[in-house]
């Protein structure tokens, strides 16, 4: 345990940043199994509405620090992929 004021800051400060990236790493991942959830359900609008909100909420994690941007990159792209291949296996299999 730290024993100096500026140490005793410093901890204080770390633990505030965890607790606000933990919030919103957790919101991220909420809003992606929605997206996931909503492919699962086999509803096409529910995947593409989901997705629309979603990646604002990932953009954000990015911006506020919680994750690196590539990994948001990373991650709108493999959801974007996903939703994209299930709306056309929906229209040909309609």
């Amino acid at each position: 345990m730290a024993n100096h004021k500026s140490a005793l800051k410093r901890n204080r400060q770390s633990q505030l940043r965890r607790s606000r990236n933990r919030m919103n790493r957790t919101k991220m991942k909420s809003a992606v199994k929605s997206v996931i959830q909503a492919i699962e359900e086999g509803s096409v609008e529910k995947a593409q509405e989901a997705l629309k909100s979603a990646i604002p909420v990932i953009d954000k994690t990015a911006v506020k620090g919680a994750i690196h941007k590539k990994t948001v990159s990373r991650k709108v792209s493999r959801l974007s992929k996903r939703v994209n291949a299930f709306v056309n296996s929906a229209q040909t299999a309609a």
